[in-house]
């Protein structure tokens, strides 16, 4: 078992897997420092300051009853409370986040090698008599001179 468990250990998708992890965490603080310092405080001063954690509904008051002047009052005061606004600073700041990953993943797809392409169409076929390559606008097959039939180099090259 224990030999079992070396095999799986040094098996190379597993050292991948805990090198992406290592550096997924590493790129999660990056992340995180982006948002929180460089993207939310602009943010801020475009929204005012526009802070929704104390927008909240209390379901049941707590002790000193209500009302509370913020989210954090009414937690302390044992109220049990409906964190609309809690919610929705975390769903803005997963937009942000979710925004600034795509544009990091964009700009990395931008640095790698572009693509060829779609491939460019064959430019021989397969004469379907003596199996020599010939020109796909060829009508007649140089090597053994017999008439080529007009079909695709796909179909000529199947066999017939």
């Amino acid at each position: 078992m224990l030999e079992e468990y070396k095999k799986f250990a040094i098996r190379g998708n597993v050292i991948d897997m805990a090198v992406g992890i290592i550096i997924g965490a590493a790129f999660g603080t990056v992340v995180q420092s982006l948002v929180k310092d460089v993207l939310t405080p602009p943010l801020g001063l475009l929204t005012g300051g526009t802070n929704f954690t104390n927008l909240f509904l209390v379901l049941k008051e707590g002790s000193p009853n209500g009302p509370y002047a913020t989210l954090q009052a009414a937690q302390e005061a044992g109220a049990v409370t409906l964190n609309a606004g809690t919610f929705i600073n975390a769903v803005i700041s997963f937009l942000i986040v979710s925004f600034a990953v795509f544009l990091l993943v964009r700009y990395i797809n931008q640095l790698r090698e572009p693509d060829e392409g779609p491939t460019p169409p064959p430019s021989i076929k397969k004469c379907p008599y003596c199996v020599s390559d010939v020109p796909v606008q060829a009508t007649r097959c140089p090597h053994c001179t017999s008439d080529l039939p007009d079909t695709p180099a796909t179909e000529a090259s199947a066999g017939r």
